[in-house]
């Protein structure tokens, strides 16, 4: 069996007493520390057989160090293997052995992570930049690095008050976004530019303090006090009894009632001189919903009742009245001649042809 597949489980094993392995995303991981960093690559290479360099990068974590990671392949019988080597410095001191003596391809890699998190490798050939600028100040990917695009170049365009291009124009006291220093403590203005003004301090009332002093109302200004939504807004002076007539009770009418302006004819007047007046309908429900009371489109009247007929004495009883009576068809014949007597002839009528009057 292969060294390779005894890992994670014998890393302790294979890399020393201090190292821990895991397996995690389908790649095999092992943490050792920086006294066995140039020892475990070259255990990678010669004993698992990772002879492929892959990438040599870092990862910042805040209250930790810097990660320092080299993902080797191995591709022994057509079968690849990957391992992933990683060791932690400080931040104070972020120092580690180059891997060039053991990797060759590990030169550019070791310049970016120099460059990009301050990371120094030592016994390296050239450890010089290689992305940045020259002049450039700071390691960009950082976690304490700050964003300088507002201070370095400023906005393009009049976005806020105070950032037009006239000089003279009045301005407010620019903000800072998160992450933004001042640009008189960091930057290519950095020390030339006068302090920034300072807020006035917040007397104990504005901060909201529990021991501020009740702010005094001016001469002749109404006493101020809770009102409820209920009782309206102070202006809203309730009127005198008899001023205004009183609202009538307010009260629930269903759909079929209708709306409280569908009012019924006013009754009758009752006297010796009134006449009758015919009940008034009920009051249906609104003409605007149509639905509300359907109507069938052509008016059928409806069928008379026929009377029933008188019992007979000896009779058949009668027919239910519901039933209409049938009548009864007389049964047709069909049309043929009727039938002579033998040997009697039917003498036909006059005709032009036998002599008679045209």
């Amino acid at each position: 069996m292969n060294l390779y597949d005894s890992l994670p489980d014998a890393a302790p094993t294979v890399f020393g007493a201090e190292a821990v392995g895991s397996y995690a995303y389908e790649v095999l991981t092992v943490d050792v520390p920086v006294g066995s960093w140039i020892s475990s690559l070259e255990i990678a290479r010669d004993k698992l057989g990772c002879t492929y360099f892959d990438w040599l990068s870092a990862v910042d974590e805040p209250g930790t160090g810097f990660q320092v990671c080299a993902h080797v392949v191995s591709l022994e019988n057509r079968r690849v293997r990957r391992l992933l080597l990683r060791t932690t410095v400080p931040h104070a001191a972020a120092s580690l052995p180059s891997a060039v003596a053991v990797y060759a391809g590990a030169e550019w890699h070791e310049r970016e992570t120099f460059e990009m998190f301050g990371v120094t490798f030592t016994d390296h050939p050239h450890l010089v930049p290689l992305l940045l600028p020259e002049n450039f100040e700071g390691h960009p990917l950082r976690k304490d690095f700050v964003l300088a695009a507002r201070v370095a170049k400023a906005w393009p365009g009049a976005k806020e008050p105070g950032e037009a291009h006239d000089p003279d124009a009045p301005r407010r006291r620019q903000m800072l976004p998160p992450g933004v220093p001042d640009p008189n403590d960091w930057g290519p203005l950095k020390g030339q530019l006068p302090p920034a003004p300072t807020r006035p301090a917040r007397t104990p009332r504005a901060a909201g303090g529990a021991g501020a002093p009740a702010r005094t109302p001016r001469e002749g200004a109404p006493v101020r006090r809770t009102r409820s939504v209920a009782e309206g807004s102070a202006t809203q002076v309730p009127a005198a009894e008899g001023d205004a007539p009183a609202r009538p009770v307010r009260r629930s009418r269903s759909v079929a009632d209708g709306s409280a302006s569908q009012a019924g004819p006013p009754a009758p007047t009752t006297g010796a001189g009134a006449e009758a007046a015919p009940a008034a309908p009920p009051v249906g429900p609104s003409g605007d919903a149509p639905w509300h009371d359907p109507k069938p489109a052509f008016d059928q009247p409806a069928p008379a009742a026929t009377p029933a007929p008188p019992p007979a004495a000896d009779g058949p009883p009668p027919a239910p009245a519901d039933e209409p009576a049938r009548e009864k068809t007389p049964d047709k014949k069909p049309d043929r001649k009727p039938d002579t007597a033998p040997g009697s002839e039917s003498t036909p009528g006059p005709t032009p042809d036998n002599g008679g009057d045209e």
